[in-house]
């Protein structure tokens, strides 16, 4: 049998050189990386049997991001997460759809050999899909919005001007469009877009329909929450290496529709 190769990811140099050390004794080829930027060069370089990754990085980026970035590379090695924290209730459920599985600091030398021994007899895992969140966003675009909907619904406030699903829903299609192109073209955060036509629009068209600068508001925030939930229901396969990066694009490109709803809804006469 081949020797598996695994790759050691801890900012901690004692466990780094020691664990390190006791897996090579052990038949493992070990490769160590102190950081999540210095793990994913060894990623994308080369391929390993087996991520054995501390949770809890310093720095940009967490063990999610390491565990996100080899399944992207190499979707059939095993992934194994270290905590200190054995109790993290719902986290452990969304980490575990990532890793394959959690273990708990500190481990026995032992058992962790018999895990790693197991996972690799067990063979390669399945085919795991990870997509970007602007797939994500592309697929689940009309669930998204009907979700959104059915919140609107039940908000007083907004109920208040009687529209039709197609007067209340017509403008997110180009919305979603919108977010997926923002997000596929990697703009830097805070970068000024070219005006937007249907969203200057849907302030004219909110302000004839009878809405109130506040209702406007609180339709946009309703939706920033229908799209963090629809990445919350698809963790299972989103890419975490990308996730704050495409989380923060998200909330900037609404609020930089919402500000150019508003202009041209403030300009509107009474």
């Amino acid at each position: 049998m081949a020797t598996a190769k695994v790759l050691l990811v801890d900012d901690d140099e004692i466990v780094r050189f020691g664990l390190g050390e006791l897996l090579e004794l052990k038949g493992f080829e070990i490769t160590t990386a102190a950081s999540v930027p210095e793990a994913l060069k060894h990623i994308s370089s080369e391929t390993y049997d087996v991520l054995l990754s501390d949770l809890h990085m310093p720095g940009p980026g967490d063990g999610l991001t390491v565990v996100s970035a080899m399944r992207h590379a190499n979707p059939r090695a095993v992934t194994l997460l270290l905590s200190a924290y054995p109790e993290m209730g719902a986290a452990a459920h969304a980490i575990l759809l990532q890793a394959d599985q959690i273990l708990v600091k500190p481990m026995a030398l032992t058992a962790l050999v018999d895990v790693i021994n197991q996972r690799l007899a067990c063979g390669a895992p399945g085919p795991r899909v990870v997509e970007s969140v602007a797939t994500i966003l592309e697929r689940s675009a009309q669930s998204t919005i009907e979700d959104w909907f059915q919140h609107v619904q039940v908000e007083e406030r907004l109920m208040a001007v009687p529209l039709s699903y197609e007067q209340r829903c017509g403008h997110l299609p180009q919305v979603f469009r919108d977010l997926v192109y923002r997000l596929r073209s990697s703009k830097p955060l805070g970068t000024k877009e070219v005006m937007s036509i249907a969203a200057a629009q849907h302030g004219v068209t909110r302000r004839q329909q009878g809405y109130t600068a506040a209702m406007l508001v609180e339709e946009s925030r309703m939706l920033q929450v229908s799209i963090f939930q629809t990445l919350q229901n698809n963790l299972a396969s989103i890419d975490f290496s990308v996730l704050l990066t495409g989380v923060m694009a998200i909330a900037d490109e609404v609020d930089s529709q919402l500000s150019q709803a508003m202009e041209s809804y403030l300009v509107q006469p009474l």
